[in-house]
């Protein structure tokens, strides 16, 4: 039976606070295996947090780690919430082929599937590590951006997603090109993304970052809805403790950007709230 999940509102703001996560990371950059102690305290947060659409999106370098028979004795103790089978599938030079195989041999099991670059083309380290900000630095942050932007095209192409992950991450050191127009730089790629019939995700991940702020620039979501690309709603949780981080203040964001509506995914299928 599908769970349905709504948009909550704050009745003195009246505003939407989104109630789905869907950008989680139980294993924490590790190979944890899947079990019932590791997982139930996410589901827990959940409900403290009144999310009611959660995805598990541990990286697929660590796919080892994930045991769908326990996601779905998860579900059976959990009816209240819905909980996606996920993956992040990434750029990564050395897992991301593998990645690929092991995503399109699980995704009749996957529910969804995050995309997401965090490596410049011959980089063996995620330009978005704390100590990684000398790999805009270095390429100056025009060229930065433009490579970055070239990656997401190839991760486009490449296929087997079914949204953008940070869309904006390269900004997270806090470094932009000179006279930086967000709606110009993301504009070919947001058409792409339309095309391929993706969303991305609205993420509070940036306010824990150097850049402070959310992913991505309100003018990215405001070209998004003229686009009319769906949104999720995520905050990149390294720990339960992490659910729905700033969704209060990301609430406002989404509505001043006129997102008023998110999707929730089921077997890969967007269903607008």
């Amino acid at each position: 039976m599908e769970r349905k999940s709504s948009p909550r509102f704050n009745p003195f703001l009246s505003i939407m606070i989104p109630v789905c996560d869907y950008h989680t990371h139980p294993q924490g950059h590790q190979i944890r295996p899947y079990m019932l102690e590791l997982l139930q305290p996410w589901i827990n947060r959940c409900r403290e947090r009144g999310i009611c659409s959660v995805a598990f999106t541990d990286h697929d370098r660590y796919y080892a780690g994930v045991d769908f028979a326990v996601i779905d004795q998860l579900r059976e103790k959990n009816p209240d919430v819905q909980i996606l089978a996920g993956i992040e599938l990434d750029n990564d030079p050395e897992t991301s082929v593998e990645g690929l195989r092991w995503v399109e041999k699980n995704w009749g099991r996957l529910d969804f599937v995050l995309g997401s670059v965090h490596y410049f083309s011959g980089e063996s380290s995620m330009f978005d590590s704390a100590d990684q900000s000398h790999q805009i630095r270095s390429r100056g942050a025009a060229k930065a951006f433009d490579q970055y932007l070239q990656e997401l095209e190839k991760l486009i192409a490449r296929g087997a997603i079914d949204c953008l992950a940070h869309i904006d991450l390269v900004k997270i050191h806090a470094l932009w090109p000179e006279n930086y127009d967000p709606q110009a730089v993301f504009r070919p790629v947001l058409e792409l993304v339309k095309g391929a019939g993706l969303a991305i995700e609205a993420s509070t991940a940036g306010w824990r970052k150097t850049v402070k702020e959310q992913y991505p620039h309100p003018a990215i979501l405001r070209l998004a809805m003229d686009l009319k690309v769906p949104i999720t709603t995520a905050s990149d949780a390294h720990s339960y403790a992490q659910i729905a981080e700033n969704y209060n203040r990301l609430a406002p964001i989404l509505d001043e950007a006129d997102v008023h509506q998110v999707v929730t995914y089921q077997h890969h299928q967007a269903i607008i709230r």
